[in-house]
């Protein structure tokens, strides 16, 4: 990372640019971010904390350093678990990133139905969904504001778009936004198969204070019809330990922040 001190960066936003520099660089120091970052030491202590408490980082004596990966087995013929742990996974990291009282989206799809189970008892904020899967996840939850989007309803998936849907996120504003993709790469972007819902997400894409993909392994490095968004467009990408390393290198490269999720143990 260059030298430059950044001074504007919000604690969020700090924190996962220095996991991303974690990911580079395997190591760092308290005394070079309080420069870099223009903060406190205690902040940046309390980042690494932060981050350690995700599994994204262990903390040493003046700093910290990358979280080694263990090898992860699944059982044999695991196909169903193959699909879902990485899945949940990643929600467990996404839902690290919502505060208490935030607003947020939760897009349609398998992984994003998972960000709602893994919303903390404490949440007690207002979200946003078109996705009937994540919006009935929530609906016995006390405390917790759920609005689902009109529109044209895929079978299958049970997820809304059309013009109703892009209305209705045009009404709202969102701390957060938990998006799915068919792919995210380095040259192409972020892309999905279904067009209309496609144009949901760049509707929300302009209403969410931070955006973030939620890409299991084997959507990086694959490309699909529809372009959604730019890299840069994005707060972060959370994909889980099977992703291929040279990919997610490259996403980096392309300016990427990569959020890496620490594996959970299979439901049961």
């Amino acid at each position: 990372m260059d030298d430059e001190v950044l001074t504007a960066a919000l604690p969020e936003e700090r924190r996962l640019l220095i996991a991303a520099q974690l990911r580079r660089e395997a190591r760092v120091r308290v005394d070079e971010l309080v420069v870099q970052f223009a903060v406190s030491g205690e902040t940046i202590r309390r980042d690494l904390q932060v981050l350690e408490e995700r599994g994204m980082a262990r903390r040493v004596y003046g700093g910290a350093v990358a979280r080694q990966s263990g090898t992860w087995q699944l059982p044999d013929g695991g196909r169903q678990v193959t699909l879902r742990d990485p899945k949940r996974s990643i929600a467990a990291l996404a839902a690290t990133l919502v505060g208490a009282s935030d607003t947020i989206v939760i897009d349609a799809g398998s992984t994003a139905a998972e960000v709602a189970r893994a919303l903390p008892g404490s949440f007690s904020g207002r979200v946003l969904c078109c996705s009937l899967p994540a919006a009935a996840e929530l609906a016995s939850r006390e405390g917790v504001e759920v609005h689902l989007s009109g529109g044209q309803l895929r079978r299958g998936a049970l997820s809304c778009s059309g013009p109703a849907a892009e209305r209705f996120f045009g009404e709202y504003f969102a701390d957060h936004a938990f998006l799915s993709a068919g792919g995210v790469h380095a040259g192409a972007g972020v892309t999905g198969p279904w067009l209309p819902e496609n144009a949901v997400r760049q509707v929300i894409l302009g209403q969410a204070a931070a955006c973030y993909v939620l890409a299991d392994h084997t959507k990086i490095g694959k490309i699909s019809v529809g372009r959604i968004c730019r890299l840069s467009d994005l707060a972060g990408i959370i994909t889980d330990e099977g992703a291929d390393p040279e990919e997610v290198s490259a996403l980096e490269q392309a300016g990427a922040t990569m959020l890496v999720a620490p594996p959970v143990a299979p439901a049961d």
